[in-house]
C-alpha cells in the first residue's frame, strides 16, 4: 500500500493565446475547473497504475471539497483520512500558453493539515510500503510525517515542490527525493553532478522531456525520456512521482523504476489536465513495448 500525504486542490485552468503584460487585460480561449493538487495528483497517478493508495489531506466544507473527495473515490483512492475543515478548499490558478504553464497556488485547507492529523493516521502510515509527500502543506506536518515514517522504517519519496518549503535536515531520513532542475538548484546549488554524488540512489533529478538522472554509487546514470508531442505539461511531474513509487513498491530496480516513470510521464502530457492524461498500467507497458495503438 502507498500512502500519499499532501495537497488536494481544484485547478482553475485558463488557456490563452498570449500571456498578459503587467496591467493588461486579454481574452482567454477556454476555462475549466479540474481536480488537482500535487498530493491528489500523485495519489491518482499511483492508483491508476494499480497501487492500493490512501490519501491523507484536508479539504474545505464546500462544493470543491465534495467534488475532489468524490473524484479520488472514483479513482479507487481511500479517502477516510481526508478531513473537512473550515478553511476553503485549496485552489491552483493555472495559466496555459504555448503548451507551457504558470501556476499560482492558494493553499486554503491544505495548510490546515496538522501533525495531529498525521498522528491520527499513524497506523495506516506504519502499514504502508511507501509514503509519498510534497511541500504544499505546513512544514511542521511534513517533518512530523517523516519522523513517523523513520520510526516505522517506512520508505519516503519526497517531491520537494515548492522548493522554498524544503528543510535540508530531512535528507537523512527520506529514501528518495525527486527535484526538477530548478528545484535542485534552489535547494542544493548549481553543481548538479556533485549533488547527485553526495546522495547516491537517493536523489533523482527530473529533466522534463530529457528524462532524469541520478548517481548509483559508482557512475552517473541518465535515464532518457520519451519524445512525444505535449498538449499540457501540467501534472507530468506528479505522474512521474506516482509511477516511480508504484514501480519501486512493485520491486523494480531504481533504473527500471525511473524509466517506467519517464514513460508514464510522457503519456500524461499528451492529454489536457493534470489528471486527465495519467495512464493506466497497460498504456505504460504498451509504450515500453512499442505496441501502442
Amino acid at each position: 500500500m502507498i500512502t500519499v500525504i499532501g495537497s488536494i486542490n481544484m485547478d482553475l485552468v485558463v488557456q490563452m493565446g498570449v500571456f498578459p503584460k503587467q496591467g493588461e487585460t486579454i481574452f482567454g480561449k477556454d476555462f475549466q475547473t479540474i481536480p488537482g493538487g500535487k498530493g491528489a495528483n500523485q495519489a491518482i497517478a499511483a492508483a491508476r497504475l494499480g497501487s492500493e493508495v490512501t490519501m491523507i489531506g484536508c479539504v474545505g466544507a464546500d462544493s470543491f471539497g465534495d467534488a475532489l473527495r468524490t473524484v479520488l473515490q472514483q479513482e479507487h483512492v481511500q479517502t477516510e483520512t481526508i478531513t473537512s475543515v473550515s478553511a476553503p478548499t485549496g485552489i491552483a490558478n493555472i495559466l496555459i500558453y504555448n503548451n507551457d504553464n504558470r501556476i499560482i497556488v492558494v493553499p486554503g485547507a491544505n495548510y490546515e493539515l496538522m501533525p495531529a492529523h498525521i498522528e491520527a493516521a499513524k497506523e495506516i502510515i506504519q502499514k504502508s510500503q511507501m509514503v509519498i509527500m510534497q511541500l504544499e502543506i505546513p512544514t511542521e506536518t511534513t517533518a512530523y510525517a517523516i519522523k513517523i515514517c523513520k520510526e516505522a522504517n517506512v520508505p519516503v519519496l519526497l517531491n520537494p515542490a515548492p522548493a522554498a518549503n524544503f528543510d535540508v535536515q530531512w535528507m537523512e531520513d527520506i529514501t528518495y527525493i525527486t527535484p526538477n532542475e530548478t528545484e535542485c538548484a534552489e535547494i542544493f546549488g548549481d553543481d548538479v553532478e556533485q549533488i547527485l554524488e553526495k546522495y547516491p540512489n537517493k536523489m533523482i533529478v527530473t529533466l522534463g522531456s530529457n528524462g532524469a538522472h541520478y548517481f548509483d554509487g559508482e557512475y552517473p546514470i541518465h535515464v532518457p525520456g520519451y519524445l512525444t508531442k505535449a498538449v499540457d505539461t501540467t501534472g507530468a511531474g506528479d505522474t512521474f512521482n506516482g509511477a516511480l513509487a508504484y514501480a519501486l513498491v512493485e520491486g523494480q530496480s531504481l533504473d527500471q523504476a525511473v524509466y517506467f516513470a519517464n514513460i508514464a510521464a510522457s503519456l500524461s502530457v499528451e492529454k489536457f489536465g493534470a489528471q486527465g492524461g495519467m495512464p493506466n498500467l497497460g498504456a505504460v507497458y504498451a509504450r515500453m513495448a512499442g505496441v501502442e495503438e
